[in-house]
């Protein structure tokens, strides 16, 4: 396999237009759904920007005339990287609106340590609006960050078994 098989720009192409789906249906949700992202929420999408961007530079370099399969695999690996923090996030987050785990202080805010009214007053208008450990849309009784750690390991899956397979190229091409 090299960088002109017609493998590594439709893994490249197919994880770039998952991620485009998949972060555009996210903000679809916040911008025209109503839904207002807690931190969790936004942290997760963070990732898919990534995988955006390295989608798009490996489908680039895949047309790239002598571009090594190892380079390409490389990008590959690092997008299975963002995908594997995604999915981890996304457990996180699921496991903090099961009440499994308590979320971060940006999550769900301080309120028992006020001394004074002023200190109450002040933790609570630092309180975030959108809870984390508040399921705000489920759908079959699986939330948004469930769906979402399905998809990011999904991802993960097959951006990691496509740059295996061209690591593998690579090491046989040498």
């Amino acid at each position: 396999m090299s960088a002109g098989h017609p493998l590594p720009r439709i893994v490249f192409a197919t994880l770039l237009a998952a991620a485009v789906i998949i972060l555009g249906t996210a903000l679809a949700s916040q911008y025209f759904g109503g839904l207002k992202p807690c931190v969790l929420c936004i942290w997760q999408r963070y990732p898919y920007a990534v995988v955006i961007g390295l989608a798009g530079l490996g489908f680039g370099l895949s047309r790239v005339p002598g571009m090594g399969i190892g380079v390409l695999a490389t990008v590959a690996a690092l997008i299975t990287l963002a995908m594997v923090i995604d999915a981890g996030i996304a457990a996180y987050h699921v496991g903090v609106e099961q009440h499994w785990w308590q979320g971060t202080s940006g999550c769900t805010g301080t309120t028992g340590a006020a001394r004074t009214a002023e200190d109450l007053a002040r933790q609570l208008k630092a309180t975030p609006v959108v809870r984390c450990d508040e399921v705000a849309w489920a759908f079959l009784g699986i939330s948004m960050a469930g769906y979402n750690f399905l998809a990011a390991s999904t991802l993960a899956l097959f951006s990691g078994a496509a740059a295996r397979q061209m690591f593998m190229a690579a090491k046989g091409a040498r």
